[in-house]
């Protein structure tokens, strides 16, 4: 049974060569009116080319959409997983998964918007980022027409698509016209580059991987120390002055660069079944996931943090599959920020030749009692209720091992 036509597509468009061939094929192959979304998520890159571009392929001015969503990208994705202290396979800081169910969710309304019944992306097939866009739309849009031009068409080369973009006149970067060395993918929290000359992980990555940080041999020989304000678990002052989220992890991100913080050589487990090596960039991030710990260390109860840190795995691995607009993440989420009622006070931070430190936490909610703790005489704590603390919790454990004594006897 054939497929209804697409009468209109909201193409998640960044006007590179990629996705300038896929606006074109989708108007060849489909015959279809193409509305371009372009999100403006701190990648670094001017946006008005894109405009420009888009404009030259036919697009009308009043299909083409370029949004500025730094703060709402900070405010209501990143600073929600950080509260999380979420890492995927214990490493990643899932810069680019966090950034999918946004862009997903912004080309649904604008699908509505518009009255347009399909949507595109430009992932591949073999990664993860198909998935993350797709169960985005699907989670918000059901009966959504989703397309994924290379799970479809026959283009399946660099050389393939520059052919394809001289055919129908889509103007290439000269430096496209070559095999670029890496894939890159930015936005505020991260930059994340992979394949190509990275494929092998033997190899140690080429200096010009690295674009958002410095190496650490080449920091400064002085720390720099940073004091970061939390209130209820997310980040809102650096050294006393109030920040808007995305402000603030502007400024993490230079602090970071200038002193060689955050950067990650990893392989991972995609989703799809397959390893990757990927070398991520995460500055700011990287010094907000600490400085959080820190916080929470003197202002999260025991119980409270134990279970935080048990569910943290699941937690990223729905964010790293992209499972965020789902029940199970939203009901962790809620879990998670009742957790962080309390996490309000200043972390004071050292930098240093790539390494973010702690020094120094204060909180008006602080559960740490100096008075209990202390090495000098107090008198709060009873040392001899330590006894009968020991034995109860050894009971099971002496029983074990009298009767393994006696069935060896």
């Amino acid at each position: 049974m054939s497929k209804a036509p697409v009468k209109k597509v909201v193409l998640a468009y960044s006007g590179g060569l990629d996705t300038s061939v896929i606006l074109k094929w989708l108007q060849t192959a489909y015959g279809c009116e193409v509305v371009t979304f372009t999100a403006d998520l701190g990648q670094g890159e001017e946006l008005g080319p894109a405009r420009k571009k888009a404009e030259m392929l036919g697009i009308k001015p009043a299909n083409i959409f370029i949004e500025d969503l730094r703060e709402e990208f900070v405010r209501d994705y990143v600073f929600p997983m950080f509260r999380a202290n979420a890492l995927y396979e214990g490493q990643y800081l899932l810069g680019t998964s966090i950034a999918r169910p946004l862009i997903a969710k912004k080309q649904i309304e604008i699908a509505e918007k518009t009255g347009a019944d399909a949507v595109a992306h430009g992932a591949t097939g073999k990664g993860n980022d198909q998935v993350r866009f797709e169960l985005a739309y699907y989670a918000l849009k059901p009966d959504i027409r989703v397309i994924a031009p290379w799970r479809e068409w026959e283009l399946g080369s660099r050389t393939a698509l520059i052919e394809f973009a001289e055919k129908h006149q889509i103007p290439i970067a000269k430096d496209k016209r070559g095999e670029a060395p890496f894939s890159v993918d930015a936005n505020l929290l991260h930059s994340s580059s992979e394949g190509k000359v990275l494929e092998d992980p033997a190899i140690e990555a080429d200096a010009m991987v690295y674009q958002r940080t410095i190496s650490p041999e080449e920091a400064p020989d002085k720390a720099t120390f940073v004091e970061i304000g939390f209130e209820r678990g997310d980040a809102v002052s650096i050294d006393g002055q109030a920040l808007s989220p995305a402000t603030l992890l502007t400024r993490l991100n230079e602090l970071g660069r200038a002193n060689g913080i955050g950067r990650l050589d990893l392989v991972e487990n995609r989703f799809v079944g397959m390893k990757s090596r990927g070398v991520y960039e995460t500055p700011g991030g990287t010094i907000l996931y600490v400085a959080h710990r820190g916080i929470e260390s003197i202002t999260l109860d025991r119980g409270a943090g134990h279970l935080k840190d048990e569910l943290m795995p699941k937690y990223a691995e729905l964010v790293y599959n992209g499972f965020w607009f789902t029940p199970e993440r939203e009901m962790l989420q809620a879990l998670i920020d009742k957790s962080q009622e309390f996490v309000s006070g200043t972390v004071r931070m050292k930098l240093y030749k790539g390494n973010a430190t702690v020094v120094g936490r204060e909180s008006k909610n602080s559960l740490y009692r100096q008075d209990y703790v202390t090495f000098e005489k107090d008198s709060v704590y009873n040392q001899k209720d330590a006894e009968g603390f020991i034995k109860l919790n050894a009971l099971r454990l002496r029983l074990l091992a009298a009767r393994n004594q006696s069935l060896k006897g």
